[in-house]
């Protein structure tokens, strides 16, 4: 699941915030009623705003720009969903559910880093022969799952278990020292050799035969314990793919450093007049971005990461 440049993690509730702000006039509307007292509309929205109300006004402000210029069809929204949802299996409710979404506000998420990777690759270059070799690394893949320990005693130990007919999921939740692997079971989903994973993960899983137990097997993050579950070569010819595979280079090649000045020169430009006092500032640090050196904009876009992920 990728996490895109600006927004990196987008909160539930900064989503929530932007739908109370909009769904209605009356800001009195009373949205829960109890014997002790009614809560407004306008109740929840200045709770909100004063917990995260700078964080959610400038993800608003990055969608209102960004829209302007580019534009994502619901049908790349559901297309990136449907490979998400592809990837991570059965584990995807549980994946999401982890980082604060439903499929509805994930959704909202991908839309937003859809945006925000049309203004980063605008002007990325990638050549024919350069898509041709990534689709011969892509059309082949496999669904895999692992139990990744600290050392090889333990993945020893590990296999030992395993081969002794122990339940998959169970045991990578007992050993694993990777935190997913409490709700995925250890389960990676279907990956290729162009998968963002350790080569050495890469070249032993690949190695192996369907439902076979391999021996440790040593990466930068571990020792392994990896077991194909199944194999295919996908259906798609490299006419079907050429698109989605330039979109994946140009990303891998493009300065992300760059999009959050390109970003802030376009609010700029938009002149945004903020009535709301509590959120005048809001965008300050944001927008200095627009005239600061790529180095620091890329450390104000680190800061509003962490401060945007202290809400969840």
């Amino acid at each position: 699941m990728k996490k895109t440049v600006l927004t990196l993690t987008l909160a539930a509730s900064v989503l929530a915030l932007g739908a109370c702000s909009n769904d209605s006039a009356d800001s009195s509307e009373v949205i829960a009623t109890s014997k002790i007292g009614d809560i407004t509309q306008n109740d929840l929205y200045e709770e909100m705003k004063s917990s995260i109300g700078d964080q959610a006004f400038q993800l608003l402000a990055i969608e209102k720009v960004l829209s302007n210029k580019y534009e994502v069809t619901k049908e790349e929204v559901n297309t990136q969903l449907k490979a998400d949802k592809e990837q991570f299996g059965e584990s995807f409710e549980a994946i999401i559910a982890q980082k604060g979404y439903t499929e509805e506000s994930y959704k909202k998420f991908l839309e937003l880093n859809l945006l925000q990777e049309k203004a980063l690759i605008e002007d990325v270059k990638v050549s024919e022969d350069e898509i041709k070799a990534q689709y011969e690394d892509i059309k082949d893949e496999i669904n895999v799952r692992h139990v990744v320990v600290e050392d090889e005693e333990t993945a020893k130990k590990v296999k030992a278990e395993l081969d002794s007919g122990k339940d998959f999921a169970e045991v990578a939740k007992e050993y694993s020292i990777e935190e997913p692997a409490q709700t995925t079971g250890g389960d990676l989903g279907w990956i290729s050799k162009a998968s963002p994973m350790d080569e050495d993960f890469l070249n032993g899983a690949f190695a192996l035969e369907k439902n076979v137990i391999s021996n440790p097997i040593k990466s930068s993050f571990g020792y392994h314990i990896i077991e194909v579950t199944d194999k295919r070569t996908i259906e798609e010819s490299y006419e079907d793919k050429k698109a989605e595979i330039e979109r994946q280079l140009k990303l891998e090649k493009a300065d992300q450093s760059t999009l959050l000045p390109k970003v802030a020169k376009m609010m700029k430009d938009a002149d945004i007049k903020i009535k709301d006092e509590d959120l005048k500032t809001s965008l300050d640090q944001f927008l200095a971005a627009a005239e600061a050196p790529a180095e620091d904009a890329e450390a104000t876009t680190e800061k509003d990461a962490e401060a945007t992920e202290s809400t969840k």
